[in-house]
């Protein structure tokens, strides 16, 4: 029988007469039948109030790359907390952390921490535009950095705002926004490689940094087209901007130096969240000595009273340590095993003619799911992903996915953790072919 979430429920109720709205981030409300709430994970399982079991594919968001409560991250904890959870002051394990981030990303040659990824983008536009002298931001579309206001810029449009190709438009999603944000950014189309040499030619000398994230995970997954990174570095040294990978998803995920080692590319700032904390509260900026020079200098402010909470750096220790461990086999482990999934779900969805085309590099995908009529073929940008991407059907299958026991991330996203075998795979595409059967025979599009 599929999953029922009365208590859930009854929880969610209770919730909205002292938490604004029921939630604590917006994007929860996105899951349906109703935000869940959750009593403990192990590994790749996960176990809700109303004792329904999971095989978890949204990972915290994808901060989980080791799993739910790995023994030895709860040791760490543990043992921390019980020499101090808290000294707004300097400790040795922040020197560990950076040292081990040193060695892993070879751009990464200073960090500085925060407590959040959304941090990290303000300090690091504030970073560019005091290196270069000026004020704009290039960024993509559908790219998305933090929800404070200049992470949002742009980020995804609706269609009857995205502007003409050529000029896509400076909007935010969000109201109280100071509207002169909106002309601090130039934002540009994904993977179009001489668009974005025309956008960056039109604002040449005006531009202090390229923002991006190296596989656009927050909408859809889409991997850089052939001569995409190499373009915008050129570009960034031959005007003398900033190249800015923001890896709060992919960092980690794809290897011991991030997506910029798997894609061959050294940027000039990193940002760095999620994984790198492991479920922490925990953020990292990196970069070149002459990139942070501004810092060094103190000519900008970088400051946080939880900056190098020790708590999260034992777990940022623990976390780095596994991915180091596993050398050269990380990130293929999980990279086959992903693969693996996307391919029966993609038979379960040719099976029951169902129009569902997983895309990504395996350790992350997409839950691709088209339109009639939709051509076929991969995505590649922002606006071909909102033509073709059928959302209410691909949350009618999501329902049903969850109702079965398996779990992905609402927008269709899906990650592999460390913790994931081979039989949770199987498990997975045992407990799909159910929910793709119902999904079938029930799903009705939208009058």
């Amino acid at each position: 029988m599929p999953y029922t979430f009365t208590r859930s429920s009854e929880l969610f109720q209770r919730a909205q007469r002292s938490i604004a709205a029921g939630v604590n981030s917006g994007i929860r409300k996105m899951e349906a039948p109703v935000p869940l709430y959750f009593t403990r994970g192990s590994g790749a399982n996960l176990w809700d109030v109303d004792g329904n079991h999971y095989l978890d594919f949204q990972l915290g968001q994808g901060a989980l790359l080791y799993g739910h409560a790995p023994a030895g991250m709860a040791d760490a904890l543990g043992a921390q907390a019980r020499l101090g959870t808290h000294w707004a002051a300097q400790s040795e394990l922040e020197l560990d952390v950076a040292e081990r981030i040193q060695r892993m990303i070879p751009s990464a040659e200073l960090i500085r921490f925060n407590n959040s990824a959304t941090e990290v983008v303000s300090a690091a536009f504030r970073l560019a535009r005091a290196h270069t002298g000026r004020r704009l931001i290039l960024r993509f579309e559908g790219h998305y950095h933090g929800w404070g206001d200049e992470g949002l810029v742009g980020f995804a449009n609706p269609a009857d705002k995205w502007g003409d190709d050529e000029n896509p438009a400076r909007t935010h999603p969000s109201k109280g926004v100071i509207p002169e944000v909106l002309d601090q950014f130039v934002v540009a189309r994904w993977n179009d490689v001489a668009h974005l040499r025309r956008r960056v030619d039109a604002y040449r000398g005006q531009i202090a940094a390229i923002v991006f994230e190296p596989v656009l995970c927050n909408t859809c997954c889409l991997e850089p087209v052939a001569g995409l990174m190499s373009t915008i570095r050129e570009l960034c040294d031959r005007d003398g901007m900033l190249m800015i990978s923001d890896e709060t998803i992919t960092g980690f995920r794809f290897g011991a130096a991030c997506a910029q080692g798997y894609y061959g590319y050294k940027p000039d700032l990193t940002i760095l969240g999620k994984a790198v904390g492991g479920g922490t509260p925990f953020a990292a900026l990196a970069g070149t000595r002459a990139a942070m020079a501004k810092i060094l200098s103190g000519e900008v402010v970088h400051a946080g009273t939880l900056n190098g909470n020790p708590l999260c750096l034992a777990a940022s220790k623990w976390c780095l340590d596994q991915v180091i461990a596993l050398g050269a086999d990380h990130p293929g482990r999980i990279q086959q095993l992903g693969r693996r999934l996307m391919a029966g779900l993609s038979a379960l969805a040719a099976e029951h003619r169902v129009p569902l085309r997983p895309q990504g590099p395996g350790l992350i995908f997409h839950a691709v799911m088209l339109k009639p009529g939709a051509a076929e073929g991969p995505i590649n940008d922002y606006r071909d992903y909102v033509r073709r991407q059928d959302a209410p059907r691909w949350a009618h299958l999501r329902r049903c996915l969850l109702e079965e026991g398996v779990r992905a991330i609402e927008r269709g996203l899906w990650s592999i953790s460390l913790a994931h075998t081979d039989a949770d795979i199987d498990e997975a595409l045992k407990r799909a072919a159910v929910a793709f059967r119902r999904h079938a025979a029930t799903w009705q599009a939208p009058a």
